[in-house]
């Protein structure tokens, strides 16, 4: 380590001097900083711009490529209290007639007598019970049959009544419930419907020996709810499933549950009629028209966003901001000069300019093959007149409203329509394959969040210029440590001189 002399013999601030050399110096790696804060300034835009692709392509696959979206139906019932209906996946308009003239109900059964549980925050123990006991439970899925292999839960003694229930109603086919006060438990199938050739639809099993058995000896309730049904001394503890009896168009039919799907259609039964329900369905076109609106908007923004950051001026008297320019400056002026200094970082890029021309393409070409539409003029959707605007769309809402009142499958072809070319697909299809070869052209130039630099071209450039600031800063490290030792040899010289003249003048007095 060089030692350093600060002008104690020459008189000469040696550490200004020195910092004034070194300021010049770092011109080149001040320059290196600044292309350094662009490109990561650019990769920034590209991400972001990138982020605005993907939200334009996930509102096109959750909207106009979805089937669900143009089958949207509005639904009129004559007696909504006694029937619901919902469309699930009818591509036509449906009408017909229902009669209820059995609700489904849920196999149940309860205590014959008071259990010997008192307090169901209490541990097993406390009643007598110990070591441990397998129970298992079977009850009726949706579909009307016993569950194939039943659920099994292990209680020990060290268990309440209360962490029982919790497990089996999270877990089992059975809801169960205790009352403190009777000191008896209800326990009620989740499915309804009844099963076939009169078998039970709740079988609760011990496998522990009396008077351990969880069910049988502590709860006090028979082994499956046709036991409970039948009852004892003229009182009965269950009940037994029921299945829907319906009248539909004519056709009596049976279901085990009150909600069930007919040719695509969702229906639920809520009470008993007297006489038919009437129902029929049309399009929904307010809620397809909002789906095809939201496209438009956000593509309309895409659009905004990528002409204004391609179109945008590039100031090139306004490089980044050093360190050593930022002290000297207040934080409005830092500010409003990165503001010019960021401005046209995208401007001209090829990948954003040719997105832009591809999207126009996928509007403006028709589709081929399709049955009613082949081109979005045809249901009200065009660019507007303004060329300045890049390509925007607009939206005649009258002439679109009639489009999907008149075949909103027709328009759902216009969009999502398969082909084994690109004449030959939807809108959509050829939208978001536009948008997939942008973005990964854009993830090829700069990343990901989650990228490392070497995995794409400006991180590796970034790379780059890190190892030439790592190379500079080292070459100034050792030029400062040489101009220190050029000025302390001066120094020391001076100094030496100094202590000569000293001693001669001495000499020459005495």
């Amino acid at each position: 380590m060089v030692l350093r002399i600060g002008g104690l013999a020459s008189g000469m601030d040696i550490d200004a001097l020195v910092e004034q050399l070194m300021t010049a110096e770092r011109v080149p790696l001040d320059k290196i900083n600044q292309k350094k804060t662009y490109t990561e300034w650019q990769r920034d835009d590209y991400r972001e711009m990138n982020s605005l692709l993907l939200d334009l392509d996930n509102t096109i696959f959750n909207g106009v490529s979805k089937q669900a979206s143009f089958i949207k139906k509005t639904v009129a019932i004559s007696n909504s209290d006694a029937l619901s209906v919902k469309n699930v996946n009818s591509t036509i308009d449906f009408s017909g007639s229902m009669s209820i003239n059995k609700l489904a109900t849920a196999a149940s059964m309860q205590s014959i007598e008071k259990s010997k549980i008192t307090d169901s925050s209490a541990k097993l123990s406390d009643i007598g019970f110990q070591g441990s006991q397998i129970i298992e439970i079977s009850a009726i899925t949706k579909d009307g049959v016993l569950q194939t292999e039943p659920y099994k839960l292990t209680i020990k003694e060290d268990d309440t009544l209360d962490s029982i229930i919790a497990k089996i109603n999270k877990d089992s086919g059975v809801t169960a419930f205790f009352d403190s006060k009777s000191q008896k438990i209800s326990i009620t199938a989740k499915n309804t419907g009844e099963m076939a050739n009169g078998s039970p639809e709740i079988i609760l099993s011990d496998n522990g020996e009396s008077p351990n058995k969880f069910f049988n000896n502590i709860l006090r309730v028979n082994s499956n709810n046709n036991l409970a049904a039948e009852g004892s001394g003229g009182e009965v503890y269950g009940t037994k499933g029921s299945n829907a009896d319906i009248t539909y168009n004519g056709l009596n039919i049976t279901r085990p549950s009150n909600t069930f799907t007919i040719n695509g259609v969702e229906f639920t039964a809520k009470k008993v009629t007297t006489e038919a329900v009437t129902f029929s369905s049309t399009p929904d076109v307010d809620g397809i028209l909002d789906t095809i609106t939201q496209f438009v908007n956000k593509y309309n923004e895409a659009v905004e966003k990528i002409r204004a950051k391609t179109t945008e001026t590039k100031y090139r008297d306004y490089p980044p901001l050093t360190d050593a320019q930022k002290e000297d400056m207040t934080e409005d002026e830092i500010e409003k000069w990165d503001k010019l200094a960021k401005s046209g970082t995208l401007k001209g890029d090829s990948i954003l300019t040719n997105v832009l021309t591809k999207m126009r393409s996928n509007f403006s070409s028709p589709v081929s093959g399709t049955s009613t539409y082949s081109q979005l003029s045809q249901i009200g959707i065009s660019t507007t007149a303004n060329y300045l605007d890049g390509g925007k769309l607009t939206i005649d809402e009258d002439k679109l409203r009639a489009a999907i009142s008149a075949d909103p499958n027709a328009v759902y072809e216009l969009f999502q329509k398969d082909g084994a070319t690109s004449s030959e697909q939807g809108i959509a299809r050829r939208l978001r394959d536009s948008l997939k070869t942008a973005m990964s052209d854009i993830t090829t130039k700069a990343g990901k969040s989650t990228s490392v630099n070497n995995t794409f071209t400006l991180g590796k450039l970034l790379n780059n210029y890190d190892s030439q600031i790592t190379r500079f800063e080292d070459k100034l490290e050792s030029l400062e440590t040489r101009y220190w030792a050029r000025f302390t040899a001066m120094e020391s010289a001076i100094n030496k001189a100094n202590s000569q003249s000293t001693y001669l003048t001495s000499m020459f007095s005495s």
